[in-house]
């Protein structure tokens, strides 16, 4: 980048963070919150210092220097993104952008030898000679075709900056070209991490909060609101009660914001979506067997084996397994589960490919107590006399639950710029039994206990999805369009049973804890009727490039939601409309993006019974956010960074009078900015930052009590970082790595009565990589702290992790 560019981009970062500095003093309804005001000064204030730093430090320029650029290719001809190109014996490096092409800037005068090369493909040099003040030009051709390419990047070491995906708009579009915030967290940081659940990888997106749900299921909450990973390759994921395996994942998606227009109602959340990406065959051999033991009783065993199944590698196969065993940090309390997700893909001709995705999860562990009344003057978990890690209930309480996936695939080349991709999808969730516990605390030493038995349920869910896309232009103007129908089926059965309060317990004295018979013997269980549902959507999405920087998206969905009869249950029919808009300028190209966008999300609800005998029939709840900011992709992809501010307004929320009777007029409104930062400024060393602010208010309800509380669970401040190095010369292969998050306190109830304290936690690892092994350790929560989620559930103390992989 030349100086003049430097300082271009400098300015236009400054302009931009005083305008947003500038809109919140304007804007009245958020003067009187001090502390956001003073969040986001300080926030402006460490980005502006580091624009400094990085436009300083590249516009140091000096003599006795070159550059070089150009492009790399496949051997048909396509674009080679992602590829490492390097000078021998030198600093100098970089990765190919989307379009195949590089840039080495101020290489010093000298003459070099260029390499490019993949592991198992033959290697491609060339000699070229770095003058002063010149730029040298070269293109090369790999040895490899595009399909050979993506399978050795998808399964090699890939940058952590990589932001690269075709689910988040559910067509190929640049970050850069994307009006929407989305955070991607690869297996690579995964395997660094020793990442063992989807939970502690989740949260290495900026402001993301995580809780299992009593029932079972992971919780995932952002910009005030929660949701699940409610969307596999792009595809609806339910996993409310059967939770959801790691060992799958080759990268986690988190897309920001209301996301109803591609998505649906039933996938995503008012905060947005979360997408799990899982591992797909590719064409060399390869198996990893892994071995993780640790506190707790922790022992798992991984394998991920992958192997073409005929000689011209149109047949591939792929299987990841699991299992899993270990003890909870309380006296009481277990986790076994067992995974198996074999997947195949199948080139029938050279422009039909077909896919299979599948996975058997099995899970028998104990579900985590939930309170569901604190006495007054109990105001957070500090109060209570209960020792930290004890618990009020026996294991033999458990739950055994089972889920069976199909994603089946069809990929065809329509012509050159168009596609068909026909998806079939069906989950089958089973529970056999589930004990949930539950508490009412009378006073700090006093607390009523209770189970409830859930079980059997079934719930099975069918999507059948078409997508068209394809590539055109009218006149000057380019088009991405998107053109896609989905139909979604779901039926399923429900069994309940709930015990009285079983006893009133003394915690500083002596007591046993719950069991099985005891709940057995007093507990009622009933049959719920759970009618059968269907949704049939239309919906397309348009990216106009009106030039090579100017561009607009323009999306729109029409959902029509069916709820069928149900003995003496009317069904009812709704239909939503749900529109995206937004607008990119790319004021340096390929580097520095302004965007901003309105997206609405909705969430279907089933008429109300009014106390006068009448029926309401409710309309879809809407979601609508605006957001505006600047991305960055910059140092030749050293340096990727998103800052944006949003507001989502909930203007027909449904609320209940207090005569009983319900009323849609209830108004809730969250706002907050969002921040990321990664950074590679030397090879081996990565560095990750997240910062978020959230302020989630409840503007207008049935209770005026609770009007302008916090809405429960929605921090207010949320960080996330992590650094590690791996050494290239002396120590080669040893790595370091050292992270934490910081979570603010949040209320349980939005009666803001009781809360769970902020906290911080730090993780560190040590670890060692080579080609056909890693041995790797990791310490959680160093620091051993005491800390609860958002429902107010002890977490885990101080714990210990070691891994063997054996790479074949």
């Amino acid at each position: 980048m030349k100086s003049n560019e430097i300082l271009f981009v400098k300015e236009v970062l400054i302009f931009t963070f005083a305008l947003f500095l500038f809109i919140l003093n304007k804007n009245k309804t958020l003067t009187k919150y001090n502390k956001m005001k003073y969040s986001i000064l300080k926030t402006s204030r460490f980005l502006l210092t580091i624009s400094f730093f990085f436009s300083f430090f590249c516009s140091f320029a000096q003599q006795n220097f070159g550059k070089i650029k150009g492009t790399i290719t496949t051997s048909d001809g396509d674009a080679a993104a992602g590829v490492n190109v390097i000078l021998k014996n030198s600093k100098y490096g970089t990765v190919t952008n989307d379009d195949g092409s590089f840039d080495l800037n101020r290489v010093r005068t000298n003459t070099y030898t260029l390499q490019v090369s993949l592991t198992g493909y033959e290697t491609t040099e060339q000699e070229v000679v770095v003058t002063e003040s010149e730029t040298t030009v070269l293109n090369l051709q790999l040895k490899v075709s595009n399909k050979e390419l993506h399978e050795v990047v998808v399964n090699g070491k890939k940058s952590i900056l990589s932001k690269k995906t075709d689910y988040v708009a559910r067509m190929p579009l640049k970050n850069l070209e994307n009006p929407q915030v989305y955070n991607v967290i690869p297996k690579e940081l995964l395997q660094e991490q020793i990442a063992v659940d989807i939970r502690s990888a989740a949260v290495n997106a900026p402001g993301v909060t995580t809780k299992i749900y009593p029932s079972g299921g992971l919780e995932i909450s952002f910009r005030g609101f929660s949701t699940g990973v409610n969307a596999r390759n792009g595809m609806e994921n339910m996993t409310g009660r059967s939770s959801i395996a790691i060992d799958n994942a080759e990268r986690i998606e988190v897309l920001k914001g209301p996301s109803g227009t591609l998505f649906g109602s039933s996938v995503s959340s008012f905060g947005g979506v979360v997408n799990l990406v899982t591992k797909k065959p590719f064409e060399t051999k390869k198996t990893e067997v892994s071995y993780t033991g640790g506190s707790f009783g922790l022992n798992r065993l991984a394998l991920d084996m992958n192997t073409p199944l005929t000689p011209d590698n149109n047949v591939l196969f792929r299987l990841n397994a699991a299992v899993n065993t270990e003890k909870s940090f309380l006296d009481y309390g277990f986790s076994k589960t067992f995974l198996i997700a074999p997947s195949l893909t199948y080139k029938a001709t050279d422009k039909l490919t077909l896919s299979i995705d599948t996975e058997i999860y099995n899970v028998n562990n104990t579900r985590p107590t939930y309170g569901r009344f604190y006495a007054p003057g109990i105001t957070n978990p500090t109060d209570l006399k209960v020792d930290y890690r004890k618990s009020l209930f026996h294991d033999d309480l458990d739950a055994k639950t089972s889920s069976t996936k199909v994603f089946v695939q069809a990929e065809y080349q329509l012509a050159e710029n168009w596609k068909s991709t026909t998806v079939f999808s069906f989950i089958d969730e089973n529970v056999d039994r589930s004990y949930q516990y539950y508490t009412q605390w009378i006073s700090p030493t006093e607390v009523k206990r209770s189970v409830s038995r859930f079980g059997p349920i079934f719930n099975q869910f069918t999507n059948i999805q078409e997508n068209i896309n394809g590539q055109f232009s009218t006149g000057s103007i380019k088009h991405k369009l998107l053109l896609g129908t989905n139909y979604r089926f779901s039926k399923g059965t429900f069994n309940y049973g709930a015990t009285p309060v079983l006893d009133t317990i003394d915690v500083t004295k002596p007591f046993d804890p719950i069991r099985k018979k005891q709940v057995d013997a007093v507990v009622s269980q009933l049959t719920w009727a759970v009618p059968d549902e269907q949704i049939f959507s239309v919906y397309a999405s348009d990216v106009i490039s009106f030039t090579d920087r100017l561009s607009a998206m323009l999306s729109l969905r029409l959902d029509n939601f069916v709820q069928k009869k149900l003995e003496d249950t009317k069904g009812y029919n709704q239909t939503a409309l749900s529109p995206k808009l937004g607008l990119v300028y790319e004021v340096v190209k390929n580097q520095v993006s302004l965007f901003g966008n309105y997206m609405n999300g909705f969430q279907n609800s089933g008429p109300v019974n009014q106390p006068d005998g009448s029926l309401l029939v409710l309309k879809p709840v809407y979601a609508n956010q605006y957001e505006g900011g600047v991305k960055v992709e910059a140092f030749n992809k050293k340096l990727s960074t998103t800052l944006s501010y949003y507001n989502i307004t909930i203007d027909n929320a449904t609320r209940t009078t207090s005569d009983g009777f319900s009323v849609q007029d209830g108004k809730q409104v969250s706002k907050g900015i969002d921040f990321e930062f990664i950074a590679n400024p030397v090879e081996g060393l990565n560095a990750m930052l997240g910062y978020a602010y959230n302020d989630n208010r409840i503007v207008k309800s049935s209770d005026a009590a609770i009007e302008g509380n916090k809405a429960s669970g929605a921090p207010e401040n949320v960080v996330n970082f992590w650094i590690s190095y791996k050494f290239q010369n002396k120590l080669k292969d040893l790595g370091l790595g050292f992270g934490g998050n910081y979570v603010d306190k949040q209320y349980k109830f939005e009666d803001e009565s009781f809360y769970n304290p902020s906290y911080s936690v730090y993780n560190a690892t040590v670890f060692y990589d080579k080609p056909t092994w890693r041995i790797g350790v990791k310490f959680n929560n160093i620091n051993n702290k005491k800390y609860w989620d958002s429902y107010g559930m002890a977490q885990a103390p101080a714990n210990l992790l070691v891994n063997l992989t054996l790479k074949f």
